[in-house]
């Protein structure tokens, strides 16, 4: 057992010569090359001197450009709410959650039927739905076209386009979907 250890471990000095001989010849034929590193360019530090300047950083300046941009304005939206009347039913859900289940001639004139929370309203022109004061300006078989008014991020309020469409039930009759 001994001479079988001596015998491997001659084994492993042998290898470990010729590997130490090959990294040797390896290094000699290696030729390094480098490339220019360019000089770095010049920091030229900035001085801020804020005497008599206004500071960037200061909260009330962007109060002062939104306010300077209203006055530009001159308020030349006419658009506003009427705060002031009583809200219908419809007003107080999302448009997402009402649906258009049909349309109906009363008096010459179309009457739309929404529904939302399992009650179904009828609505003419000129009724609100949505939480956008939504103010039901067409109706058509198919369709009832509202105009919402809502503040966009300088607290202006504009008109959006929006439409509720009929929902045709799952039979395919025609008529509006049943609960």
């Amino acid at each position: 057992m001994v001479a079988s250890i001596g015998l491997l471990s001659a084994c492993g000095l042998s290898d470990e010569g010729e590997i130490q001989q090959w990294m040797a010849e390896q290094r000699q034929a290696m030729k390094p090359t480098a490339q220019k590193v360019e000089e770095p360019k010049e920091f030229a530090p900035y001085a801020y001197e804020p005497h008599g300047q206004v500071d960037p950083f200061d909260p009330q300046k962007i109060l002062m450009v939104v306010a300077r941009q209203r006055e530009e304005r001159g308020s030349a939206s006419a658009i506003k709410p009427d705060l002031e009347r009583r809200r219908e039913v419809l007003e107080g859900f999302p448009l997402d959650q009402i649906r258009m289940v049909g349309m109906m001639r009363q008096g010459g004139n179309n009457v739309a039927l929404l529904e939302t929370n399992g009650a179904t309203h009828m609505v003419r022109i000129g009724n609100y739905a949505g939480q956008n004061f939504g103010l039901v300006t067409r109706i058509s078989e198919t369709e009832v076209v509202l105009k919402e008014i809502y503040q966009d991020a300088a607290g202006e309020w504009v008109e959006r386009p929006q439409k509720l469409e009929l929902q045709v039930s799952q039979a395919g009759s025609g008529q509006g979907s049943k609960r």
